[in-house]
C-alpha cells in the first residue's frame, strides 16, 4: 500500500457561492491544480461574531474528494486553482 494515499492532499479555492435552498450557507469549493479533484465545504453564516477564516488552501482527507467528470468544469477549476497558487500562500485569507 502507497502511503501518500491516505496523506491530505492541499486544494486551492476555487469557487464561493452562496446556497439557493439554504439561507444563510456558503458554498467554498476547493480543487487540485489539475482541476481533477474537488473538495466541498459548507459553511452557516449564522454569526457574526463567529469568526472563521476562509483561506486560499487547505489539506483534505483524499476520501473527501469528489471527481470533477464535466471537462469545462476541470479547465476552470484548474485555471483558478493554478492561479491561487501562483498569487497566494496557501494560509492566506481570502
Amino acid at each position: 500500500m502507497n502511503t501518500t494515499e491516505n496523506e491530505p492532499v492541499r486544494v486551492w479555492l476555487v469557487e464561493r457561492t452562496y446556497s439557493d435552498d439554504e439561507q444563510n450557507l456558503i458554498i467554498l469549493t476547493y480543487a487540485t491544480p489539475d482541476g481533477e479533484r474537488y473538495f466541498r465545504k459548507e459553511r452557516a453564516l449564522t454569526s457574526f461574531g463567529d469568526r472563521r477564516d476562509t483561506t486560499a488552501a487547505v489539506d483534505a482527507d483524499p476520501e473527501n474528494l469528489g471527481r470533477v467528470t464535466d471537462p469545462d468544469e476541470r479547465e476552470q477549476y484548474a485555471a483558478e486553482a493554478q492561479r491561487m497558487r501562483a498569487d497566494h500562500d496557501p494560509d492566506d485569507v481570502i
